[in-house]
C-alpha cells in the first residue's frame, strides 16, 4: 500500500511537469498576439493575458488554442497564488508527499472548466475534419494535462491526476507522430522520462508493467533539445530543467538557467526568489 501511494504521488509530480507546459508550440510567429499573450503569464500579469486570449479566441472562433490558453492562465495564475510554482515544491519527494490539500478560488475554477470546456469542442471538431491538426492535438493533450495539474496539485486527487495524465500522454504521442521535428513537443516526453527514470528500481518495475516507462538520461536530453531549439517551449523547458539539476543537487547549472529566465522575464520574481534560495543554501 505505502508503494502505491508512492507511486501515485510521484505520478502528480509527472502530471505536473507534463502538462504545465502552457505555451502553444504552434503559434504561427513570435508576433502573434497568442504568443504576446503567453509572454505575459511568464511574467505573471494575468489580467493582460486573459485579454489578449479572450481577443484571439474571438478573431479565431474555431481555433481550440485560444480557450486552451486561457485555461492554462487560470491554472497558472491559481498556482501562483497558492505558491505552488516555487520550485521548492519539487525538490523531493518527501516534500510533495507532504503537501496538504488547498483551498480552490470556486469562481476561477468555474471559469477555468468552462474555458476547457469550449477548446476541447473546438478541439474535437477540428479533429473530424483532420484527424492530424496540430492545434487540435495540441489543446487536447493540454486540455487533460491542465486537468491533471489541478487534480493533483491542488485537490490533491492522485487517481484522477494518474488517469488525466495518462490521457495528456496518448494525446502527445498522436501529436509526436504528425510532426516529429516540433521541437516543442519533446518537452512533456522528455519530462516523463527524467521523473519515471528517477525513481527507484522496484517502483520503475511496477510503472513499466502499467505502461509507463522513462530513462533520466533520455528525459534531460529531450529537455535539452526544447530548450536549445524549441520556439515557444523553450524558456519552460529551462524552468523544468532548472528544477531537474535543484533536484539533482546541481546548483551552478540550476542558477545559469534562472539568471538567464530573470534576464528574459523581469517581472517574473519567482526567478529572483529561486535564486536567492540557491545561494543560501550551504
Amino acid at each position: 500500500m505505502k508503494t502505491q501511494r508512492k507511486i501515485r504521488a510521484r505520478h502528480g509530480i509527472l502530471a505536473l511537469l507534463l502538462a504545465c507546459a502552457t505555451m502553444p508550440a504552434f503559434a504561427e510567429t513570435p508576433d502573434t498576439t497568442l504568443f504576446n499573450g503567453y509572454h505575459l503569464l511568464y511574467n505573471l500579469n494575468f489580467d493582460r493575458a486573459h485579454d489578449v486570449f479572450a481577443s484571439w479566441s474571438k478573431s479565431h472562433p474555431e481555433d481550440p488554442l485560444g480557450p486552451a490558453s486561457d485555461a492554462a492562465g487560470y491554472l497558472f495564475s491559481e498556482f501562483n497564488r497558492l505558491g505552488v510554482l516555487e520550485s521548492q515544491f519539487y525538490e523531493s519527494d518527501k516534500q510533495f508527499d507532504a503537501r496538504k490539500k488547498l483551498t480552490p478560488d470556486p469562481a476561477l475554477r468555474d471559469r477555468f472548466a468552462a474555458a476547457l470546456d469550449q477548446a476541447e469542442k473546438r478541439a474535437k471538431a477540428q479533429l473530424v475534419k483532420n484527424p492530424q491538426d496540430r492545434d487540435a492535438l495540441f489543446a487536447m493533450t493540454l486540455s487533460a494535462g491542465l486537468k491533471a495539474d489541478y487534480a493533483a496539485l491542488i485537490e490533491k486527487s492522485n487517481l484522477t491526476s494518474l488517469h488525466f495524465t495518462r490521457e495528456s500522454e496518448h494525446w502527445s504521442e498522436q501529436l509526436l507522430a504528425v510532426d516529429p521535428n516540433c521541437y516543442d513537443a519533446h518537452l512533456a516526453s522528455g519530462i516523463a522520462k527524467y521523473i519515471v527514470g528517477s525513481m527507484s528500481a522496484p517502483v520503475r518495475w511496477l510503472l513499466r508493467i502499467g505502461g509507463v516507462a522513462g530513462d533520466k538520461n533520455d528525459g534531460i536530453a529531450e529537455l535539452q533539445l526544447t530548450a536549445n531549439r524549441g520556439e515557444y517551449l523553450a524558456p519552460f523547458a529551462r524552468i523544468l530543467l532548472s528544477i531537474a539539476y535543484v533536484r539533482d543537487k546541481d546548483r551552478s547549472k540550476a542558477r545559469e538557467l534562472l539568471m538567464a529566465l530573470q534576464s528574459d522575464f523581469p517581472n517574473n520574481p519567482l526567478f529572483a526568489k529561486e535564486i536567492a534560495r540557491l545561494d543560501q543554501r550551504p
